[in-house]
């Protein structure tokens, strides 16, 4: 049965706690009919609970963060890197900060707070504000690294979260054997507001073994490089000023026209806020009907509700209605593995009570680390024999279209006829055909993309620069493209969008690569598929795949890896971060994404000037492309494997064993002609790119200034190897 029609947006503005939780409940159960993005700024977003533990160095980054690529893909969601800036509600639209918008028939907002005080001058230069988290994470990090014997910390705000957070800094600074200086200041005239009287003394008991000082009743009037300066004059040195001041509401949220108290977004008991088809939830809601103080416990607790309404909203179903409870049990630690516990006006402390905030935490991050196996479909009974072998046991990868390997290419191109046209000038065989109309010679390409993103503009962006990457790598200016585009089964409303996301997309990268959309062909399929048609005029010689010379120089201008970056992510792969630098899965296919949308044509107008030849580095792979350009001559090629330039964690991926679909057919189709020891850079050799670098061979009297030229125009160009007189191999040292 084909799949079933789309009909409902449903739009997550926000990776925060709720919305992390609906996604993964949604993978369980989705909604048929229901298309459902996540919006967020950045792949990853981090658990609020563990800040305090990874700031004492207890725990790992990459413990408290929630890879929210991952996560969408499990859930089936679409992803959106961005970040919300208004909703247009007459329209139906989330408007973002690139100038994109997306439709919704209802939506969320799970964007948390800020802490941080614009109105206090210096601040924005010099200060950290704890929330968002992700980036106070990663500026401590790089000061714990670089600071002094003795720093000096400044931490404004002596509410819970601030004395958690001093307590947390000094341990990590003592135990590095360092002697900091910790100020903590409070406007108010008492600290830790909203504690137990006996868990406020618990706390400043441990902020006075920890040398950390409390000054209350004071106000900052500036921020400076190196120093806090009060409103009565006096100076505090701080090498780093942190800012735990309170919950400030993001600045946008008063432009929606929706209710809202103190800038927070008004709902009630259904999640609901005064325009019915946009939830809020997390911290950056108001409950009107029962207000709470912020704090993540909500959060968690408001998910399984968001998610039977965001689903009752889009099905006709009854609405349930959430009421938190009167108070929570608050665990703060102290700084070492203890903690102070407060609810009810009771408090108790010691190491158990932070093993149990360990794992209460580990239990809620453990939801997005593992995630339960997916059925996989049942072959029918009896079938064709070959069947199972055909299906294979892993998704097939969308990287490159999908192509058919080297060797059955080869059989089909092998059975076209020879072109018998004087204005034809060569067919297949090259990267693009080339054509003479007059006294202008033109190039004309065809390729296209099988969606490996459930986001349609991020996949018309990289079909065009992947269409584009022939043209340039012939030496061709751009001219115009026709599209190719064929949309899944979608309601009326939603294939007019995706349509229009699609060429929107698309019409921007080929504007800038001064060509123009001229028309196009669209149809309805199982899935999305984004292909151009692309022509280019030739102002100079044509360069060909053919041409390079012995002594030449092997530059390649962009890294290796896509296709394991996107086998990976297709299949959830949970990368092994001591191979990855650290980074997550999100954190891979985000450089990734940046890499293949970076257009070729600033470095094919440097290589086109001095090149002896070039072509873009596509399906079969780095090997492929190369023997495609020595083979003709008989020559060979001297590789460095150090030199070869890779995305973040590609080589740790390989090192997994995850490989593109197409790359064991790459590998029989040329691997017997590379000489090399096993290892994951080795099989990177053979793993298909999609908007891959230009690979071109340059003279070595032109090497230098060329270089030169690509570093001035922001191009991150390397020398591989040389090419060799023979024998026809490609040898890697």
């Amino acid at each position: 049965m084909p799949p079933l029609p789309l009909t409902r947006d449903i739009v997550l503005i926000g990776g925060g706690h709720s919305h992390a939780l609906v996604l993964r409940m949604w993978a369980m159960d989705p909604l048929p009919g229901v298309r459902i993005t996540v919006i967020n700024p950045g792949p990853v977003a981090p658990y609020t609970g563990m800040l305090p533990g990874a700031i004492a160095g207890h725990y790992t980054r990459d413990a408290m963060m929630i890879d929210l690529v991952r996560l969408a893909r499990f859930a089936g969601a679409r992803v959106i890197l961005d970040r919300a800036c208004g909703i247009d509600r007459g329209a139906g639209k989330v408007v973002l900060k690139s100038g994109r918008w997306l439709r919704y028939d209802v939506a969320s907002v799970d964007i948390g707070i800020a802490s941080d005080l614009p109105d206090v001058p210096g601040y924005d230069e010099h200060g950290v504000a704890a929330k968002p988290l992700g980036a106070y994470a990663a500026r401590w990090e790089a000061f714990v690294a670089a600071s002094n014997a003795a720093p000096q910390l400044t931490i404004i705000g002596a509410g819970v979260g601030g004395v958690e957070l001093a307590l947390a800094s000094a341990h990590r600074l003592l135990a590095m054997g360092k002697t900091p200086r910790i100020t903590l200041l409070d406007r108010g005239a008492e600290a830790l507001q909203g504690v137990s009287p006996g868990t406020r003394r618990n706390l400043v008991a441990a902020m006075t073994a920890h040398g950390v000082s409390l000054l209350t009743g004071v106000t900052v009037a500036e921020v400076l490089a190196d120093a806090v300066v009060l409103s009565d004059g006096q100076q505090l040195g701080s090498d780093f000023t942190l800012s735990v001041a309170g919950a400030r509401p993001q600045d946008w949220l008063t432009g929606t026209g929706l209710a809202l108290t103190e800038g927070f977004i008004d709902v009630g008991p259904t999640l609901q806020s005064s325009d019915p088809g946009i939830f809020a939830v997390g911290d950056c809601a108001h409950l009107t009907h029962a207000p709470r103080p912020k704090a993540g416990v909500f959060a968690v607790r408001e998910a399984p509700f968001l998610l039977h309404n965001l689903r009752a909203a889009v099905s006709g179903g009854t609405m349930r209605r959430y009421r938190p409870q009167r108070d929570y049990l608050k665990l703060v630690s102290v700084g070492g593995k203890t903690a102070v516990a407060d609810k009810f006006g009771l408090r108790s402390g010691g190491a158990w009570l932070w093993g149990l905030k360990d794992q209460i935490d580990a239990r809620f991050m453990a939801k997005f680390a593992a995630f339960p196996a997916m059925a996989r479909p049942v072959l029918p009974q009896p079938h064709a024999l070959g069947l199972a072998e055909a299906v294979g046991d892993r998704p097939m990868c969308g990287g490159c279209g999908a192509k058919v390997g080297a060797g059955a290419l080869r059989v089909a191109l092998a059975t076209l006829p020879a072109t018998g046209r004087v204005d034809v000038l060569t067919g297949a065989g090259d990267d693009a055909a080339i054509l003479r109309i007059g006294g202008q010679a033109q190039v004309i390409t065809t390729d296209h993309l099988r969606a490996f993103s459930h986001d349609p503009a991020l996949m018309a962006r990289l079909a065009a620069v992947h269409a584009l990457g022939d043209i340039w790598a012939m030496g061709a200016d751009p001219q115009a493209a026709l599209a190719q585009i064929t949309l899944p089964r979608l309601s009326e409303a939603l294939q007019a969008d995706m349509l229009a996301e699609v060429m929107q997309a698309a019409g921007a990268v080929f504007r800038a690569a001064g060509a123009d959309v001229v028309g196009g062909h669209s149809s309805v399929g199982d899935e999305l598929t984004v292909g151009f048609t692309v022509t280019g005029l030739l102002e100079g010689p044509v360069l060909r795949k053919s041409g390079a010379r012995p002594g030449d120089a092997i530059v390649l201008t962009k890294p290796l890896g896509t296709g394991v970056v996107l086998a990976a992510e297709m299949a959830m792969v949970q990368p092994d971060l001591t191979g990855t630098d650290g980074l997550m899965m999100g954190e891979i296919w985000a450089a990734c994404m940046a890499s293949m949308e970076q257009p070729l044509a600033r470095a094919a107008a440097i290589l086109r000037e001095r090149a002896t030849a070039m072509t873009d580095v596509t399906g079969f792979g780095l090997a492929g492309h190369l023997w495609e350009m020595l083979e003709p001559a008989g020559l060979g090629a001297d590789l460095s494997l150090a030199a070869l330039p890779l995305l973040p964690g590609a080589e740790g991926l390989a090192r997994q064993g995850v490989a593109s679909t197409l790359a064991p057919s790459n590998r029989v189709a040329v691997g017997w002609q590379v000489e090399a020891v096993a290892g994951p850079r080795l099989d990177l050799l053979f793993d298909p790119q999609t908007c891959g670098g230009l690979l071109a061979t340059v003279p070595a009297e032109w090497l230098r200034p060329m270089l030169v030229d690509l570093t001035r125009a922001g191009e991150h160009a390397v020398v591989i190897g040389h090419v060799t007189a023979g024998p026809g191999r490609i040898v890697l040292r």
